[in-house]
Protein backbone atom coordinates (compact mmCIF):
# COMPACT_ATOMS: atom_id res chain seq x y z
CA UNK A 1 0.00 0.00 0.00
CA UNK A 2 1.01 3.96 -1.23
CA UNK A 3 1.73 5.49 2.45
CA UNK A 4 1.78 8.90 0.79
CA UNK A 5 1.42 10.84 4.67
CA UNK A 6 4.87 9.27 5.93
CA UNK A 7 6.66 10.50 2.44
CA UNK A 8 5.11 13.99 3.29
CA UNK A 9 6.13 13.73 6.78
CA UNK A 10 9.48 12.58 5.79
CA UNK A 11 10.09 15.25 3.51
CA UNK A 12 8.80 18.24 5.91
CA UNK A 13 11.18 17.09 8.41
CA UNK A 14 13.80 16.74 5.73
CA UNK A 15 13.55 20.65 4.55
CA UNK A 16 13.43 21.88 7.83
CA UNK A 17 16.79 20.03 8.83
CA UNK A 18 18.05 22.10 5.42
CA UNK A 19 20.65 24.50 6.53
CA UNK A 20 22.18 25.40 3.23
CA UNK A 21 21.70 25.50 -0.38
CA UNK A 22 23.88 22.49 -1.06
CA UNK A 23 21.11 20.32 1.86
CA UNK A 24 18.22 22.10 -0.24
CA UNK A 25 19.49 20.70 -3.75
CA UNK A 26 20.16 17.28 -2.09
CA UNK A 27 16.72 17.22 -0.68
CA UNK A 28 15.24 18.33 -4.07
CA UNK A 29 16.67 15.21 -5.53
CA UNK A 30 15.60 12.81 -3.51
CA UNK A 31 12.24 13.64 -3.69
CA UNK A 32 11.23 15.20 -7.30
CA UNK A 33 14.46 14.55 -8.76
CA UNK A 34 14.85 11.76 -11.92
CA UNK A 35 15.36 9.14 -9.18
CA UNK A 36 13.28 10.56 -6.65
CA UNK A 37 11.02 8.92 -4.77
CA UNK A 38 7.82 10.52 -6.26
CA UNK A 39 9.44 9.18 -9.45
CA UNK A 40 9.66 5.76 -8.18
CA UNK A 41 5.98 6.15 -6.89
CA UNK A 42 4.91 6.66 -10.35
CA UNK A 43 6.40 3.44 -11.82
CA UNK A 44 4.93 1.34 -8.25
CA UNK A 45 1.16 2.70 -10.29
CA UNK A 46 1.68 1.33 -13.65
CA UNK A 47 0.67 -2.28 -11.87
CA UNK A 48 -2.62 -0.83 -10.69
CA UNK A 49 -5.85 -1.07 -12.64
CA UNK A 50 -7.20 1.56 -14.75
CA UNK A 51 -9.41 2.65 -11.91
CA UNK A 52 -7.04 2.50 -9.27
CA UNK A 53 -4.05 3.83 -11.50
CA UNK A 54 -6.39 7.19 -11.85
CA UNK A 55 -6.80 7.65 -8.46
CA UNK A 56 -3.39 7.41 -6.91
CA UNK A 57 -1.92 9.63 -9.70
CA UNK A 58 -4.02 12.45 -8.59
CA UNK A 59 -2.92 12.15 -4.97
CA UNK A 60 0.83 11.31 -6.20
CA UNK A 61 0.30 14.44 -8.34
CA UNK A 62 -1.08 16.17 -5.66
CA UNK A 63 1.54 15.50 -3.16
CA UNK A 64 3.97 17.08 -5.85
CA UNK A 65 2.81 20.08 -6.23
CA UNK A 66 2.42 20.31 -2.37
CA UNK A 67 6.34 19.29 -2.27
CA UNK A 68 7.60 22.02 -4.85
CA UNK A 69 5.84 24.78 -3.45
CA UNK A 70 7.58 24.09 0.39
CA UNK A 71 10.60 23.92 -2.02
CA UNK A 72 10.41 27.29 -3.37
CA UNK A 73 9.68 29.20 -0.63
CA UNK A 74 12.78 27.27 1.24
CA UNK A 75 14.63 28.51 -1.35
CA UNK A 76 13.46 32.12 -1.01
CA UNK A 77 14.10 31.65 3.05
CA UNK A 78 17.76 30.64 2.20
CA UNK A 79 18.39 33.23 -0.74
CA UNK A 80 17.67 36.06 1.64
CA UNK A 81 19.57 34.33 4.99
CA UNK A 82 22.66 33.47 3.05
CA UNK A 83 22.78 36.58 0.89
CA UNK A 84 26.22 38.33 0.79
CA UNK A 85 26.47 41.08 3.37
CA UNK A 86 26.74 44.27 1.60
CA UNK A 87 29.50 45.68 4.63
CA UNK A 88 32.20 47.07 3.48
CA UNK A 89 35.73 45.72 5.54
CA UNK A 90 37.53 49.01 5.37
CA UNK A 91 40.63 47.56 7.16
CA UNK A 92 40.52 45.33 3.76
CA UNK A 93 43.29 46.73 1.31
CA UNK A 94 41.24 48.73 -1.23
CA UNK A 95 41.21 47.71 -5.25
CA UNK A 96 41.91 50.09 -7.82
CA UNK A 97 40.31 50.11 -10.48
CA UNK A 98 42.12 50.11 -13.97
CA UNK A 99 41.44 53.14 -16.15
CA UNK A 100 42.75 53.25 -19.62
CA UNK A 101 44.16 56.56 -21.00
CA UNK A 102 43.97 58.70 -24.54
CA UNK A 103 46.49 57.62 -26.87
CA UNK A 104 49.31 60.07 -27.71
CA UNK A 105 47.94 60.68 -30.94
CA UNK A 106 44.67 61.69 -29.48
CA UNK A 107 46.20 64.05 -27.24
CA UNK A 108 48.07 65.69 -29.64
CA UNK A 109 45.57 66.09 -32.33
CA UNK A 110 43.02 67.34 -28.47
CA UNK A 111 45.48 70.18 -28.08
CA UNK A 112 46.36 70.91 -31.41
CA UNK A 113 42.27 71.48 -32.25
CA UNK A 114 42.03 73.23 -28.98
CA UNK A 115 44.83 75.67 -29.63
CA UNK A 116 43.13 76.90 -33.53
CA UNK A 117 39.70 77.08 -31.83
CA UNK A 118 40.57 79.61 -29.53
CA UNK A 119 41.79 81.57 -32.20
CA UNK A 120 38.86 81.54 -34.24
CA UNK A 121 38.81 77.93 -36.11
CA UNK A 122 36.25 76.13 -36.73
CA UNK A 123 36.54 71.97 -37.67
CA UNK A 124 36.20 70.72 -40.42
CA UNK A 125 36.73 67.53 -42.38
CA UNK A 126 36.39 65.74 -45.62
CA UNK A 127 36.58 62.33 -46.97
CA UNK A 128 39.81 59.79 -46.79
CA UNK A 129 38.92 58.66 -50.45
CA UNK A 130 39.23 60.99 -52.93
CA UNK A 131 39.27 61.82 -56.52
CA UNK A 132 42.43 62.09 -58.57
CA UNK A 133 41.08 65.92 -59.33
CA UNK A 134 40.65 66.94 -55.64
CA UNK A 135 43.69 64.90 -54.43
CA UNK A 136 45.82 66.51 -57.32
CA UNK A 137 44.97 68.96 -60.25
CA UNK A 138 42.31 71.29 -58.19
CA UNK A 139 45.60 71.45 -56.06
CA UNK A 140 48.03 72.59 -58.92
CA UNK A 141 49.13 69.21 -59.42
CA UNK A 142 48.69 68.41 -62.92
CA UNK A 143 49.39 65.03 -64.16
CA UNK A 144 52.83 65.12 -65.42
CA UNK A 145 53.75 67.30 -62.60
CA UNK A 146 57.60 66.17 -60.73
CA UNK A 147 55.51 66.89 -57.37
CA UNK A 148 53.46 63.96 -57.42
CA UNK A 149 56.41 61.77 -57.53
CA UNK A 150 56.93 62.32 -53.84
CA UNK A 151 53.41 61.03 -53.23
CA UNK A 152 53.64 57.23 -54.10
CA UNK A 153 49.85 56.89 -53.92
CA UNK A 154 46.95 53.97 -52.76
CA UNK A 155 44.95 54.21 -55.90
CA UNK A 156 41.64 52.30 -55.86
CA UNK A 157 41.49 52.30 -59.96
CA UNK A 158 42.11 55.28 -62.59
CA UNK A 159 40.48 58.08 -60.91
CA UNK A 160 39.96 57.14 -56.72
CA UNK A 161 42.83 56.64 -54.24
CA UNK A 162 43.54 57.16 -50.90
CA UNK A 163 44.01 60.60 -49.85
CA UNK A 164 47.88 61.65 -49.76
CA UNK A 165 46.85 65.04 -47.79
CA UNK A 166 44.05 66.38 -45.78
CA UNK A 167 44.80 69.26 -48.41
CA UNK A 168 42.15 68.37 -51.11
CA UNK A 169 39.69 69.79 -47.98
CA UNK A 170 40.32 73.14 -48.88
CA UNK A 171 38.82 72.82 -52.29
CA UNK A 172 35.63 71.57 -50.65
CA UNK A 173 35.24 73.48 -48.21
CA UNK A 174 36.07 76.49 -50.50
CA UNK A 175 32.93 75.18 -52.32
CA UNK A 176 31.19 75.18 -49.25
CA UNK A 177 31.62 78.04 -47.37
CA UNK A 178 31.84 81.65 -48.24
CA UNK A 179 34.29 83.87 -47.28
CA UNK A 180 35.64 85.09 -44.79
CA UNK A 181 36.57 81.75 -43.01
CA UNK A 182 39.10 79.89 -40.80
CA UNK A 183 39.24 76.23 -40.83
CA UNK A 184 41.37 73.22 -39.50
CA UNK A 185 40.86 69.96 -41.28
CA UNK A 186 42.24 66.64 -39.23
CA UNK A 187 42.57 63.47 -40.82
CA UNK A 188 44.29 60.22 -41.71
CA UNK A 189 46.58 60.42 -44.87
CA UNK A 190 48.02 57.62 -46.50
CA UNK A 191 51.38 57.25 -48.86
CA UNK A 192 52.79 53.93 -49.67
CA UNK A 193 55.98 54.44 -47.34
CA UNK A 194 58.03 51.87 -45.77
CA UNK A 195 57.34 51.69 -42.07
CA UNK A 196 60.22 52.79 -40.04
CA UNK A 197 61.18 55.28 -36.99
CA UNK A 198 60.33 58.41 -38.73
CA UNK A 199 57.60 57.36 -41.50
CA UNK A 200 54.13 55.41 -41.78
CA UNK A 201 51.97 54.17 -44.94
CA UNK A 202 49.02 55.75 -42.74
CA UNK A 203 49.47 58.73 -40.81
CA UNK A 204 47.69 62.27 -39.23
CA UNK A 205 47.40 65.25 -40.79
CA UNK A 206 45.76 68.59 -39.61
CA UNK A 207 45.30 71.06 -42.39
CA UNK A 208 44.66 74.98 -41.97
CA UNK A 209 42.88 77.51 -44.42
CA UNK A 210 42.07 80.79 -44.17
CA UNK A 211 40.25 82.68 -46.59
CA UNK A 212 39.42 86.66 -46.55
CA UNK A 213 39.65 89.54 -48.67
CA UNK A 214 42.68 90.78 -47.09
CA UNK A 215 45.56 88.69 -45.15
CA UNK A 216 49.28 88.68 -45.69
CA UNK A 217 52.26 86.30 -45.03
CA UNK A 218 52.50 88.56 -41.64
CA UNK A 219 49.12 86.68 -40.57
CA UNK A 220 50.30 83.30 -41.72
CA UNK A 221 53.60 83.70 -39.37
CA UNK A 222 51.96 84.96 -36.35
CA UNK A 223 49.51 82.43 -36.44
CA UNK A 224 52.13 80.01 -36.22
CA UNK A 225 53.81 81.35 -34.05
CA UNK A 226 51.13 81.48 -31.61
CA UNK A 227 50.23 77.77 -32.18
CA UNK A 228 53.97 76.56 -31.90
CA UNK A 229 54.92 78.84 -28.24
CA UNK A 230 51.32 77.59 -26.75
CA UNK A 231 51.94 73.92 -28.55
CA UNK A 232 56.04 73.90 -27.95
CA UNK A 233 56.17 76.11 -25.15
CA UNK A 234 57.82 79.83 -25.14
CA UNK A 235 61.18 78.88 -24.96
CA UNK A 236 61.10 77.13 -28.35
CA UNK A 237 62.24 79.34 -31.12
CA UNK A 238 60.65 79.47 -34.74
CA UNK A 239 62.37 79.49 -38.21
CA UNK A 240 60.75 79.73 -41.54
CA UNK A 241 62.59 78.66 -44.81
CA UNK A 242 61.80 79.16 -48.23
CA UNK A 243 60.24 76.30 -49.71
CA UNK A 244 58.11 75.24 -52.63
CA UNK A 245 54.17 73.01 -52.67
CA UNK A 246 52.06 73.24 -55.96
CA UNK A 247 49.41 74.53 -53.75
CA UNK A 248 51.21 77.81 -51.90
CA UNK A 249 52.93 80.88 -53.31
CA UNK A 250 55.42 82.00 -51.66
CA UNK A 251 55.50 78.33 -49.72
CA UNK A 252 57.44 78.05 -46.47
CA UNK A 253 58.82 75.05 -44.27
CA UNK A 254 58.51 75.82 -40.29
CA UNK A 255 60.87 74.81 -38.17
CA UNK A 256 61.34 74.73 -34.68
CA UNK A 257 64.04 74.59 -32.12
CA UNK A 258 65.32 71.10 -31.10
CA UNK A 259 64.25 70.70 -27.19
CA UNK A 260 66.78 68.16 -26.80
CA UNK A 261 69.99 70.27 -27.30
CA UNK A 262 67.72 73.36 -27.22
CA UNK A 263 69.20 74.61 -30.32
CA UNK A 264 73.29 73.40 -30.10
CA UNK A 265 72.81 70.48 -32.54
CA UNK A 266 72.66 66.40 -31.31
CA UNK A 267 71.31 63.24 -33.33
CA UNK A 268 68.44 64.10 -32.73
CA UNK A 269 67.44 66.97 -34.96
CA UNK A 270 70.96 66.12 -37.34
CA UNK A 271 73.32 68.37 -35.41
CA UNK A 272 71.17 71.37 -36.75
CA UNK A 273 69.45 72.06 -34.05
CA UNK A 274 65.96 72.70 -36.25
CA UNK A 275 63.16 70.33 -36.62
CA UNK A 276 60.40 70.77 -39.30
CA UNK A 277 56.99 70.62 -38.05
CA UNK A 278 54.89 72.00 -40.77
CA UNK A 279 54.62 73.44 -44.29
CA UNK A 280 52.94 76.69 -45.15
CA UNK A 281 52.44 79.41 -47.74
CA UNK A 282 49.56 81.61 -49.28
CA UNK A 283 46.91 80.19 -51.29
CA UNK A 284 48.02 79.83 -55.22
CA UNK A 285 45.47 81.77 -57.21
CA UNK A 286 44.78 78.41 -59.27
CA UNK A 287 43.80 76.84 -56.47
CA UNK A 288 41.31 79.97 -56.06
CA UNK A 289 39.86 79.17 -59.05
CA UNK A 290 39.60 75.34 -59.41
CA UNK A 291 37.41 76.29 -56.03
CA UNK A 292 34.96 79.09 -57.85
CA UNK A 293 36.98 81.65 -56.54
CA UNK A 294 37.94 84.74 -57.99
CA UNK A 295 42.11 85.23 -56.85
CA UNK A 296 41.97 88.76 -57.28
CA UNK A 297 38.73 89.54 -54.77
CA UNK A 298 40.23 87.31 -51.98
CA UNK A 299 43.37 86.03 -50.64
CA UNK A 300 44.34 83.15 -48.24
CA UNK A 301 46.93 81.12 -46.36
CA UNK A 302 47.34 77.43 -45.72
CA UNK A 303 49.64 75.70 -43.15
CA UNK A 304 49.43 71.81 -43.03
CA UNK A 305 51.27 69.50 -39.97
CA UNK A 306 51.86 65.86 -39.23
CA UNK A 307 49.88 65.02 -35.91
CA UNK A 308 52.16 62.11 -34.99
CA UNK A 309 55.43 63.61 -35.87
CA UNK A 310 54.16 66.48 -33.58
CA UNK A 311 53.54 63.70 -30.67
CA UNK A 312 57.00 62.62 -31.15
CA UNK A 313 58.27 66.50 -30.69
CA UNK A 314 55.74 67.15 -27.70
CA UNK A 315 56.87 63.90 -25.37
CA UNK A 316 60.03 62.72 -27.17
CA UNK A 317 59.36 59.79 -28.57
CA UNK A 318 62.21 58.69 -30.34
CA UNK A 319 60.30 56.02 -32.76
CA UNK A 320 57.22 56.48 -34.91
CA UNK A 321 56.61 52.74 -34.43
CA UNK A 322 55.85 52.81 -31.24
CA UNK A 323 52.43 54.67 -31.99
CA UNK A 324 51.09 52.05 -33.83
CA UNK A 325 52.17 49.04 -31.67
CA UNK A 326 49.37 48.49 -29.03
CA UNK A 327 52.30 48.76 -26.08
CA UNK A 328 49.84 48.82 -23.18
CA UNK A 329 53.06 49.61 -21.21
CA UNK A 330 53.87 52.58 -23.68
CA UNK A 331 50.09 53.77 -23.69
CA UNK A 332 49.94 54.49 -19.66
CA UNK A 333 52.49 56.33 -19.53
CA UNK A 334 50.04 59.44 -20.69
CA UNK A 335 47.70 58.30 -18.60
CA UNK A 336 48.10 61.82 -16.29
CA UNK A 337 48.33 63.84 -19.98
CA UNK A 338 44.75 64.57 -21.40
Amino acid sequence: MINLKSILENFQNDIDQAKTLDDFNRIKGKYIGRKGKLNELFKEITQLSPDEKKEWGKKINQLKELIESQLQEKLNELTHTLKPSKTVDISLPGKKPWVGSFHPIQITLHQILSIFQSLGFRIESGPEIESEYYNFEALNFPPDHPARDAQDSFFLDQEYLLRTHTSPAQIRIMKKLQAPFKVVVPGKCFRRDAMDASHSPMFHQVEGLVVAESVSMGDLKGTIEVFARRFFGNDRQLRFRPSFFPFTEPSAEVDISCGLCQGKGCRSCGQTGWLEIMGAGMVHPKVFEAAGYNPNQVRGFAFGMGIDRAALLKFGIPDMRWLFENDMTFIEQFHAIQ
